[in-house]
């Protein structure tokens, strides 16, 4: 089979690869897309990800496709189900484990990052980690499921009421799925800010964003808004986050920034303010809420995705060298 192999630090190689064995619980898929992120750039430059990809890897944790092959004891799914693949696979004997809360695992591990992943024709997976889709979801929009269900988690650790007002910084593609879901779980008013014009009107056309701001010209409101989505991750739009924040909001510091960044904020204003801040690490058990998201049409991810790439296309993508984006999948199959 071809694969996409990450043989170094920025070093890639189009390989033909053995068909992987499967173990009795886990599944072989045939890859139809593969989602590129923030991650696998980190994972290009050897930075790590959820955990440290160690070369020779087949990166691509964002996958959807169909189970050409299972294991002896797999029971939840077929040869010839559409699927798509929960990348994070946890030990679950750990004391974050065995206290629900998954995503810290000291020993998680993940498809596309320590094992093999979808950058290639076929690649394997634990049952457990394997979900059935919808008939009304289609393959590429699939592909976007795991970082939506990133988004959900981020929206799951907030407390979201009807009468709030939401502001999104970042408009992105996490940014944007922000936007979408924070609408979707029920707040009335939710607000984008950028830098591109043509992502910002996009959202308030389609997507019931009520207030944009293109960052790059006009100031984000201080003290306006009851929860704040920083889904950048530098710090000046962390500091923005917090400035937007009213008095008893909620911020979510979802944006991965450099490991050595920081950023001031007055800390009086969290006591005065009684602000809640709060971080956001991948995505414990939310990919049904994800695929929901999509089956019921309150999340539209396709006018989202703008390039579909080739495995020979993937370095150009993540030295950028194409422009454009706002979010990339590679096509492998059907």
């Amino acid at each position: 089979m071809k694969a996409l192999v990450l043989t170094g630090v920025k070093q890639f190689e189009i390989q033909n690869l053995p068909t992987p064995e499967i173990a009795p619980d886990e599944v072989l898929v045939n890859t139809a897309y593969a989602g590129v992120c923030g991650t696998d750039h980190d994972l290009y430059a050897g930075r790590p990800g959820s955990a440290a990809a160690v070369p020779p890897i087949v990166l691509g944790h964002e996958n959807s496709g169909v189970v050409a092959a299972v294991g002896a004891a797999v029971t939840n799914v077929k040869p010839g189900d559409r699927v798509a693949v929960d990348p994070n696979i946890y030990c679950g004997q750990c004391d974050y484990c065995l206290t629900q809360r998954p995503e810290l695992c000291d020993h998680l591990s993940a498809v596309g990052v320590t094992r093999d992943g979808g950058l290639a024709e076929q690649f394997t997976a634990p049952a457990s980690v394997v979900y059935r889709l919808p008939d009304n979801v289609s393959l590429k929009d699939a592909a976007a499921i795991e970082p939506i269900s990133c988004a959900v988690h981020g929206v799951d650790l907030l407390k979201l009421r009807p009468y709030q007002k939401a502001l999104v910084i970042g408009d992105g593609f996490m940014g944007q799925l922000f936007a979408q879901i924070v609408q979707a779980y029920g707040v009335h008013q939710v607000d984008l800010a950028g830098i591109f014009d043509d992502k910002l009107k996009r959202n308030r056309e389609l997507f019931g964003v009520k207030n944009v701001y293109n960052t790059t010209r006009e100031s984000i409101p201080e003290e306006s808004y009851d929860v704040i989505i920083e889904a950048v991750g530098l710090p000046t739009t962390q500091a923005q986050a917090v400035a937007a924040a009213r008095k008893g909001a909620q911020v979510l510091m979802f944006g991965v920034g450099p490991q050595e960044a920081h950023f001031e904020m007055n800390t009086y204003d969290i006591y005065k303010k009684q602000l809640t801040i709060q971080g956001s690490f991948i995505n414990p058990l939310t990919f049904k809420d994800a695929i929901s998201l999509l089956e019921s049409g309150k999340l539209d991810v396709a006018p989202l995705i703008s390039h579909e790439l080739g495995l020979d296309e993937v370095q150009d993508f993540l030295e950028g060298k194409i422009k454009g984006v706002s979010k990339a999948v590679v096509k492998l199959g059907d």
